[in-house]
């Protein structure tokens, strides 16, 4: 299922990649494209990373790995969907969310450390 998650992220992120560029490049100002940008750049970093854990989960067996995963998918969408909201509605309050987001997926990352570590990978 990790992998099924980091496989939706990434269509779900070339697609917004590309309706950024063709349809809100013309649309936005340019501080919000880059806020869209980065929740894109963001979300295909993580898509990706998450097949590596999804890869290494199957591999080990780690539910530290797992449970990482799992905090990197909620982190992915808070951190680039509260920027996806923000840019598109202009609710600024969201960017005091955004950060959350960022926090979920180092922990997510730390969990993906040290269940590694445990299992000798």
């Amino acid at each position: 299922m990790l992998a099924a998650s980091g496989a939706v992220l990434a269509l779900v992120g070339v697609g917004l990649g590309a309706f950024g560029a063709h349809v809100l490049e013309v649309r936005l100002s340019p501080a919000d494209l880059a806020a869209f940008e980065t929740a894109v750049r963001y979300q295909m970093y993580h898509a990706l990373g998450l097949l590596g854990v999804a890869w290494l989960h199957d591999r080990t067996g780690s539910a530290l790995a797992g449970r990482g995963g799992w905090l990197l998918v909620a982190g992915t969408a808070v951190f680039s969907g509260s920027l996806y909201v923000l840019v598109l509605t202009g609710a600024r309050w969201l960017g005091a969310v955004t950060p959350v987001g960022g926090v979920m997926q180092l922990a997510g990352w730390m969990l993906v450390v040290a269940g590694l570590l445990r299992k000798g990978g």
